[in-house]
């Protein structure tokens, strides 16, 4: 087969660029928690949120934040936000969440976590991406949740 017919997207191929090649999670590792001030405030946010500690967790927040829900469920600005989150963390049953990394991405804040919870006396486990702006006061103006579905 020849070159022309090899199926290996160029962005992919270690002839043009080696990031097939490179290990992101030793790239996060290498970047200490709370490095940043922004990867500080999504730390302290996540910390209030499993904490219920909603004044903590406002502090974080920018007034006019806008939170994007896994299935496009929209909460916005800050107090009806609050309100969701202070309603719907103390119903969680068996709620505890990890935090694997915290990564500062020049301009936005990438967290990867899981969330596990009891639902009929089973745990659930989803593991979770939240990207996280901020605005010029260094708070946080936009989080965007994606959940990754396990079988």
């Amino acid at each position: 087969m020849g070159r022309d017919a090899d199926p290996t997207p160029s962005h992919l191929d270690p002839e043009h660029v080696d990031l097939a090649r490179v290990d992101l999670t030793d790239l996060a590792r290498e970047q200490p928690a709370g490095a940043t001030p922004a990867t500080t405030v999504v730390e302290r946010y996540l910390e209030g949120v499993v904490a219920h500690d909603w004044e903590a967790v406002a502090e974080c927040l920018s007034d006019d934040v806008v939170r994007i829900g896994p299935f496009g469920d929209t909460y916005t600005p800050k107090r009806p936000y609050l309100a969701f989150l202070s309603n719907l963390m103390p119903t969680l049953r068996g709620y505890s969440m990890r935090v694997d990394r915290v990564v500062d991405a020049g301009g936005v804040v990438l967290a990867e976590l899981t969330e596990i919870l009891e639902l009929d006396g089973t745990p659930v486990v989803t593991p979770e991406a939240l990207v996280f702006e901020f605005d010029r006061a260094g708070k946080i103006a936009r989080i965007v949740i994606y959940i990754q579905r396990l079988s």
